[in-house]
């Protein structure tokens, strides 16, 4: 089902706050909206929304590509975005994201056994004074953890198993 079927009135309303002339600058909200359900844009949403916007898929492919906030393929309920810049790697980073990849028995970008918990490296999060740090990204938004060590971060992934588990029943 399109965008437009499944979302009629959220796609007017995005459509709504941008000037015909500069429609291409709802490609974001329609990324958001596309990836609203499985967390991350198919390839025919992206189609749909270049369609829309009068841009080539491959340009809504880029900002995908290009943003931490989207993704074309589906991974784990929670991403876990690690930050390892020049200044996080100062503070550790580096040596944080490797210890938790092997607490998690993945490597970075490969997403935990129980299909749980995505690990991710991005590049800035805005927070090199309280590195290690990272985001989870989940259907229930953002949230950063900052001056983290490998023994809390283990604390918070027990957390959301068992959030997750209690969901399930």
């Amino acid at each position: 089902m399109s965008l437009i079927e499944k979302y009629p009135q959220e796609v007017k309303d995005i459509f709504a706050k941008y000037p015909t002339e500069q429609k291409r600058s709802a490609v974001m909200p329609l990324l958001y909206l596309a990836q609203r359900d499985g967390g991350y844009a198919t390839l025919e949403a992206m189609q749909e929304i270049g369609d829309m916007l009068d841009i080539t898929v491959t340009d809504v492919a880029s900002i995908v590509g290009f943003y931490t906030l989207f993704h074309d393929k589906k991974e784990g309920k929670y991403r876990m975005q690690v930050c390892t810049d020049l200044s996080c790697a100062l503070r550790g980073a580096d040596e944080f994201l490797s210890s938790l990849c092997d607490n998690l028995q993945v490597k970075v970008g490969e997403t935990t056994e129980d299909g749980l918990i995505t690990i991710e490296e991005v590049k800035c999060l805005a927070g090199c004074d309280k590195a290690p740090l990272f985001q989870v990204q989940s259907e229930d938004g953002i949230e950063y953890h900052e001056n983290m060590t490998v023994d809390k971060t283990m604390e918070l992934v027990e957390a959301l198993k068992k959030s997750s588990k209690e969901v399930k029943k």
